[in-house]
Formats: structure tokens, C-alpha cells, sequence
């Protein structure tokens, strides 16, 4: 007779809810993707539930297999196999990006100007000394703070007009970035809880 324990179904690998960031797509006449396009290819990977955000390749979904730098480099090798496209995705889990919120440096900035405040999601945690360059570099208004993975950047003039950009941020901080502002961050936010 078997053991009445041994009967029992051991539960399925819990889905644990991811947020993906792609760098660079959509920009003019530079790495386009449909928003569909993007969903379907999520779906096509077996990642349950893809849902988008915007233009700028902003994906929740779920996930049982991968997390974290695995994850990133299986969506990055699929992306160039079945999309043709080869770009970066950062991907934060719900608590990741929960602490990204709780983390800011720049409460004020998110309530009064959250356009200007903008998240940089990175590969790798910037040292000291890669921050202190960066600040150095630094020739307007702009302020950043560096916390794990993130960059937060404060744009009090705009981000357009600012010599700080995003190719300056990684040659200083020597890792790649996306960027997101901080209504998009909440927007995200609220997503992945749905």
C-alpha cells in the first residue's frame, strides 16, 4: 500500500511576478517593436500573464524557471533568435522594485517633479568611486545617488536640454543602463500589482 503522503501532488513551482526594462527600442528609426510583438514573444517563451506599458519596452509577466541575471541573458539570446532585436533587458522582481520606490533618494522630486526624476535600471551596483566620478562629471544642475542597482537622477532643467546623458552616466559608472522617470516607475508599480 502507498503511503497516503505519497499520494499528494507537490504544488507547482510558485509564479513569481517580473518587471522587464528593454534599453534603447522605439527611439526614431531605432530598434522598433510592437507592443503586441513584444507580448506575444513573452507568451511564445512560456512567461505567463505579459503585460506592457507605454512604447519604451516596459513588460510585466511571470515567471517559475529564471530570475535575475539568468533571466536577463535567456530574454536577451531569445530576443536576437526570434525578434531579430539585440538590447539589453533589465528585470526587477515586485520586491526589487518595491525597494527601488522605498529607496529614492528624492522624495521631494517625486512629488513635485516626477517627470525630471528619472530611475537608471543598471546591469551591475556602481563602487564609490565610479559615483564620485560620475558627480564630478557633472556640469549643470543635475544631481545623482546610486543605490544597489539603480541611479537616481534629478533633472531640475529637463532631461533633453541636459549634458548629462545616459552614454555619459555609464562611462562613468562603467555598467549599462535604461531609463525610466518616475511616473513610469509608479506606473510600473502599480501594474505588477494588478
Amino acid at each position: 500500500m502507498i503511503p497516503r503522503r505519497a499520494l499528494r501532488r507537490e504544488p507547482p513551482d510558485p509564479l513569481t511576478i517580473h518587471l522587464a526594462l528593454l534599453r534603447a527600442i522605439n527611439l526614431p528609426a531605432h530598434k522598433p517593436v510592437g507592443m503586441s510583438d513584444l507580448r506575444d514573444f513573452f507568451a511564445q517563451l512560456r512567461l505567463g500573464d505579459p503585460r506592457t506599458l507605454l512604447q519604451t519596452g516596459n513588460v510585466v509577466f511571470r515567471s517559475s524557471k529564471r530570475t535575475g541575471a539568468a533571466l536577463e541573458r535567456f530574454l536577451e539570446t531569445e530576443a536576437d533568435k526570434r525578434l531579430h532585436l539585440q538590447t539589453d533587458f533589465f528585470v526587477r522582481t515586485v520586491p526589487e522594485w518595491d525597494a527601488v520606490v522605498a529607496q529614492n533618494p528624492f522624495p521631494d522630486a517625486a512629488k513635485l517633479d516626477p517627470a525630471h526624476l528619472v530611475v537608471l535600471f543598471l546591469k551591475d551596483s556602481p563602487d564609490a568611486r565610479s559615483v564620485d566620478q560620475l558627480n564630478a562629471a557633472i556640469s549643470g544642475r543635475e544631481v545623482v545617488r546610486a543605490v544597489g542597482k539603480q541611479a537616481y537622477v534629478v533633472y531640475p532643467d529637463g532631461i533633453g536640454r541636459s549634458r548629462l546623458t545616459t552614454a555619459i552616466i555609464e562611462k562613468k559608472l562603467e555598467t549599462r543602463g535604461t531609463g525610466r522617470n518616475w511616473n513610469t516607475v509608479m506606473k510600473l508599480a502599480a501594474l505588477a500589482k494588478t
